[in-house]
């Protein structure tokens, strides 16, 4: 039983090792350098027709006299429409963009910006209000998300009403907030 055991160990070891392995030569898609990999060659060709299906470029085989073929890969052409983006189209691509608030006033310390906040809440209770304390010791108080000057220029009269001061200023909106 003890020889029989080493025979089928050593014939199973002996299996592993006929096992054949190549390098194989690929090529990096982003930078385009060459990457050495060891494999069977049964996994290369079926690794070679998945990269086939998935093929993002058009390769044309192109022959000169005395030269090898080379292969030269057309990138495919992408539609891009002539149309300006809509808003919801600009959001997916960029959640975070460049638009306006309504700068109510600034403030010297945050007890009052916290009054501020909450006098402007109980009059305007439909547009979102924070507080921005990148100037310390001031602080601003923001009102609003908007795509463009003219977009926050209804609000911004009404926000005047109350306080004189107030201005639509360039500022980084939540795109999805934005009117």
């Amino acid at each position: 039983m003890k020889n029989l055991i080493k025979i089928f160990s050593i014939l199973s070891l002996a299996g592993f090792y006929t096992v054949e392995a190549q390098q194989i030569v690929k090529k990096d898609t982003l930078a385009g350098t060459e990457l050495v990999m060891t494999m069977d060659s049964k996994v290369n060709t079926a690794l070679e027709s998945i990269e086939d299906k998935c093929s993002r470029t058009v390769s044309t085989v192109i022959s000169k006299d005395d030269e090898e073929d080379y292969v030269a890969a057309k990138p495919t052409k992408i539609y891009v429409p002539s149309r300006e983006l809509t808003n919801a189209e600009i959001c997916r691509k960029n959640p975070r963009i460049l638009g306006y608030k309504i700068q109510i006033t600034t403030v010297k310390s945050n007890d009052e910006a916290n009054e501020v906040k909450s006098y402007f809440r109980k009059r305007f209770p439909n547009l979102k209000v924070e507080t921005d304390a990148s100037l310390r010791p001031n602080y601003k108080i923001l009102a609003g998300s908007y795509f463009t000057k003219q977009s926050a220029s209804s609000d911004l009269a009404r926000v005047r009403e109350y306080f004189k001061s107030a201005v639509a200023v360039q500022y980084r909106i939540f795109c999805a907030e934005a009117k």
